[in-house]
């Protein structure tokens, strides 16, 4: 459907819907906080009863969170196992390929190699019952854009020369630098230094520059990738090149995919049966600069890369989220990225999943991209530039009230959809800003509020109990991640002393704390600011690295 995925240009009526959605969140948050507060001071012993419950729904939340954790990492660590390239490059063949990956291989395998080779089969067997031939690899080209407005090359480059040195094909990749015009001379001469040295190892290096003040457009990565995008379009349209057979990647400036990145993605384009209405997903990890940020950075973005890797588990509900992929024609269909919104990341799926009245989807690939935590100068510099990129991230909150007008007005998208969808935004932002608050600080009012009264009371004498078992399983679960997050760093180019492990397990204890003031309190500023009408603008991330040139 056509429908104007911005909170700009509305009629009156849509201005009073979009306005409603803009205040509930923030209102729902707050009232929320503010109402356990309340009842805290004024029914301390209903407010003890409501906390108890309120605690072990966490827990028991934690441990469903906790299961699909290990079940997506170990879905990631399995995928390391698979030959993508042997397997993109037999999907012209799928019954000779499933005979082969059906053989007994004279070269003992794995555990984890077996069960690869049996996800394979499966994948391959369903995408052969729908008739759907997968288009000839040969024909396939990736486009990966490269948004630069102030980042400098020791942040760049990483990325470029990953994917240079990739397993997929380079002479079938067309590498886009999204540079704002408004750069710095440095940046600028950076970027260009950059193309002469790596131009030879792509079929193209395109360098686009996007003017500053466009009219309608905001200062944010949307509208400097949909600038490039449209560039790029141009470009393979010269060239011949269909659109269907392009996938176009997104990547933050300080992105680093892994080596099997782009044949992992051209596997899942080939084997989903409506891949120009898919967007595809990697796992993002924060392995760059690890080590040069303190204890509580490390893991906040650690604790971000779960979430997501929690998420994959869900396809059905998943929505893209930071460097990502998708259909080239798919993007052109819906319009590119919006020009006028900081959260572009998961407002193109928005955008798309409304186009197409729902028949989109995410794809999950169990690859990674890594990036840079946020840092600074000093550990409240990282403090200040965490908090504000968190916030950045919760202002994706701008989304909801536009999907909520969009599913008003789109008849095509079915109601389950919406009502799927709907439950899972409030949800998700709401848990976002008051899940901390009310078990690191609500939580201890009704005790200090009812004095004598509360020791007097069955609830007095029960409470203890029923906290000590909901501790000892909320440790099980922090212990849970305390060891997968030592695997996924031991698994990625980090080799982990003893020393850094027993580091890193220290980092976790702070964990309540760091989520309050690093995850809930950006949270609830974002929906305020909403909720009030005072809309952010973007603004870059500082990367801050060691560097050991």
């Amino acid at each position: 459907m056509l429908f104007n995925y911005s909170r700009h240009n509305l009629n009156s009526q849509e201005k009073r819907i979009e306005r409603f959605f803009e205040i509930a969140p923030g209102a729902l948050s707050w009232g929320i906080i503010l109402g356990m507060a309340i009842v805290s001071v004024a029914q301390p012993l209903w407010a003890a009863a409501v906390m108890v419950a309120f605690v072990l729904y966490w827990v028991l939340r934690l441990i469903y969170m906790n299961f699909f954790l290990g079940v997506s990492y170990s879905r990631l660590a399995i995928e390391k196992e698979t030959e993508w390239m042997r397997l993109i490059n037999g999907m012209h063949d799928l019954d000779s390929l499933l005979q082969t990956l059906a053989v007994r291989s004279k070269v003992p395998l794995t555990p984890r190699q077996h069960i690869a080779r049996r996800i394979r089969r499966n994948q391959i067997a369903a995408l052969r019952k729908t008739g759907a031939c997968p288009p000839d690899v040969a024909r396939i080209h990736h486009v990966i854009i490269l948004p630069v407005a102030r980042e400098s090359r020791h942040v760049i480059e990483p990325g470029i020369r990953g994917l240079a040195a990739g397993v997929y094909p380079t002479d079938r990749v067309v590498f886009v630098v999204a540079l704002e015009a408004r750069a710095s001379a440095e940046v600028k001469r950076d970027v260009y230094a950059l193309k002469a040295l790596y131009a030879a190892r792509f079929m193209a290096f395109l360098v686009v520059e996007h003017p500053a003040d466009i009219e309608g457009e905001s200062r944010v990565k949307g509208a400097n990738a949909t600038w490039a995008a449209r560039h790029a379009g141009q470009w393979l349209t010269d060239k011949g090149i269909p659109f269907e057979h392009v996938i176009v990647s997104c990547f933050d400036a300080d992105t680093v995919a892994h080596r099997d990145y782009l044949a992992c993605l051209t596997y899942y384009f080939m084997i989903t049966p409506s891949r120009t209405r898919a967007s595809y997903q990697p796992i993002p990890v924060y392995y760059n600069n690890l080590w040069d940020v303190p204890g509580f950075a490390r893991v906040i973005d650690i604790g971000a890369s779960f979430f997501q890797l929690v998420e994959c588990t869900n396809p059905e509900k998943l929505v893209t989220f930071s460097s990502h992929s998708m259909s080239f024609k798919a993007l052109v269909e819906v319009g590119y990225w919006p020009v006028d919104m900081i959260s572009d990341d998961s407002a193109i799926f928005w955008k798309s999943f409304i186009h197409y009245d729902g028949n989109y989807q995410v794809v999950p690939i169990y690859t990674t991209v890594s990036m840079d935590i946020a840092g600074g100068q000093t550990s409240l510099g990282t403090f200040i530039n965490i908090y504000k990129q968190k916030r950045r991230w919760a202002w994706g909150v701008e989304n909801l009230p536009i999907v909520m007008r969009a599913f008003l007005q789109s008849p095509g998208i079915s109601l389950y959809k919406k009502v799927m969808f709907s439950f899972r935004l409030f949800d998700m932002f709401i848990s976002w800003a008051t899940l901390s608050f009310l078990l690191v600080i609500i939580n201890l009012f009704p005790a200090f509020f009812a004095g004598r009264e509360f020791g007097t009371t069955t609830m007095y004498y029960m409470a203890p109990r029923i906290k000590d078992i909901i501790f000892s399983l909320s440790l099980a679960g922090l212990v849970v991640c305390m060891v997968i997050s030592i695997e996924l760093l031991s698994t990625s180019t980090i080799r982990l002393r003893f020393r850094q492990k027993l580091l890193h397990l220290f980092d976790w204890l702070a964990i309540p704390v760091v989520i309050l003031a690093l995850s809930s309190i950006p949270a609830i500023d974002a929906q305020t600011r909403l909720m009030l009408g005072r809309y952010m603008e973007f603004k870059v991330t500082e990367k801050y690295r060691n560097r050991k040139e």
